[in-house]
């Protein structure tokens, strides 16, 4: 929440890289001309066992608690494809629709930056479970082919953070191994070792304190078969969380 301005504010200008890494990504998603944006996150209407995704016909939010009574935003849900994803999961995956209709944060920020100049795209908001990390792969491998079956332009976003533990002052407090696990990740997705990220260490995953190491896995099951070249456009720490923006541009 401290990327939105009227929450940020002074500390805006340690955000300078990730701020600067969002605006490029963004234009870059304004000159693909996206129809459909699925927004993976790890927050939202959770259920245990279960992934789920957003039905609610309008998606709606706005940074109330952090003290923001100016900032809102609203998308219309593109529910056709979401209950597709859905009935393709029906029986390898558990898979269950919400009508919560109001976005966490963790969808509303990426949401923020991202769509200044899209109007009227729609969004599917999709939140990760507790199933193993394989099903989050076959997940990716669903979302791929019905996104294709769809024939609309659609665009992936895999939010989350990467450790919560970097300094003596995170909010989670200091692991000494927070600093391995974001490195790891990093040279991993810029290496294009996908199996590597799937089998991490459970014990260095669970010390880093993360939250966005499952979203990724799904995005990483849509695109492990395309023909893609990751570019890392910023990674800052300055509040002790792990903060990466990343593209991974189709060839």
């Amino acid at each position: 929440p401290l990327l939105i301005p009227e929450i940020g504010k002074e500390h805006l200008d340690k955000l300078e890289q990730t701020i600067k890494a969002y605006q490029q990504l963004e234009q870059e998603l304004y000159a693909a001309k996206p129809e459909v944006i699925i927004i993976i996150s790890p927050h939202g209407e959770a259920r245990e066992g279960s992934f789920t995704i957003e039905q609610s016909p309008k998606l709606k939010a706005d940074f109330k608690k952090f003290g923001d009574l100016v900032t809102k935003l609203e998308f219309s849900n593109d529910i056709g494809l979401g209950y597709q994803i859905k009935e393709s999961c029906e029986t390898s995956l558990s898979i269950m629709l919400v009508s919560s209709n109001q976005l966490h944060y963790a969808s509303a920020v990426p949401l923020y930056y991202l769509t200044h100049n899209l109007g009227n795209i729609k969004v599917v908001n999709i939140v990760y479970s507790d199933l193993s990390r394989e099903d989050h792969i076959k997940f990716g491998e669903i979302i791929k082919e019905e996104a294709e079956k769809s024939g609309k332009r659609t665009a992936i976003i895999a939010s989350g953070d990467l450790s919560h533990k970097l300094h003596q002052d995170s909010p989670a407090g200091y692991s000494p191994q927070a600093q391995e696990f974001d490195q790891s990740i990093i040279k991993l997705v810029n290496d294009k070792k996908i199996k590597q990220i799937i089998n991490l260490d459970k014990e260095l995953i669970a010390e880093a304190g993360e939250c966005g190491y499952r979203s990724l896995l799904i995005l990483l099951g849509v695109i492990k078969d395309l023909n893609y070249e990751p570019e890392q456009l910023s990674y800052q720490a300055p509040f002790g969380i792990g903060y990466l923006v990343e593209n991974f541009k189709l060839k």
